[in-house]
């Protein structure tokens, strides 16, 4: 589907999913990432913490980028009120496994949109992941193969980790890491595209 748009979009994400995931609207876009240190956002709660990094990160690149509509987003996963970000050892990977093995988590991505003439907006989606009761042998496989490291949770629901998932409820993008149809709906809203 090709949307319609005067904007020029700029995606503050190095995610090369949800480059995929905004590919979807037809629009064309820029990718420049942000470097801000996400751990300078206080923990309140779960919808307040993704919704501020998400515009930490957006800000950040809007700062840099005038005359663009810049779109940042942030995944978080949450299980019994604790943050799983992306594992940095194999060690951690593997405790945020076990801790997610048989149990529902959520998983909640925030999407931060900053217009040309500064306005924000922002929208936060919220999906429940059941993981399956895995053995140890198919948790440590799965670590091995690499892909847990740059993943909220440490696991990819688009990768291998989707041998974990027993049952989704919500948007699997959001999942992912870019609710596109929330997005899309909110850039119409805003009419920073048309159909």
């Amino acid at each position: 589907m090709n949307f319609k748009t005067q904007e020029s979009f700029v995606l503050a994400s190095a995610s090369p999913r949800r480059k995929e995931l905004f590919e979807i609207l037809g629009l064309d876009f820029k990718i420049v990432t942000s470097d801000v240190e996400e751990t300078s956002v206080r923990f309140e709660n779960d919808m307040q913490y993704v919704r501020d990094v998400a515009l930490l990160k957006t800000r950040d690149i809007a700062n840099k980028m005038n005359g663009h509509t810049i779109i940042g987003a942030d995944t978080i996963v949450s299980i019994d009120g604790r943050l799983l970000h992306k594992p940095k050892t194999h060690e951690e990977a593997i405790l945020h496994l076990h801790a997610l093995r048989g149990q529902t988590h959520a998983v909640l991505t925030a999407v931060a949109i900053i217009d040309k003439d500064g306005n924000e907006n922002t929208l936060v989606e919220k999906t429940t992941v059941r993981f399956k009761q895995v053995s140890d042998a198919l948790i440590e496989a799965y670590v091995r193969s690499g892909d847990p490291f740059d993943k909220a949770g440490g696991y990819g629901i688009q990768t291998g980790g989707a041998l974990l998932v027993e049952q989704i409820e919500g948007d699997y993008n959001t999942v992912v890491g870019l609710p596109i149809a929330s997005l899309a709906e909110q850039l119409l809203t805003l009419n920073l595209i048309t159909i």
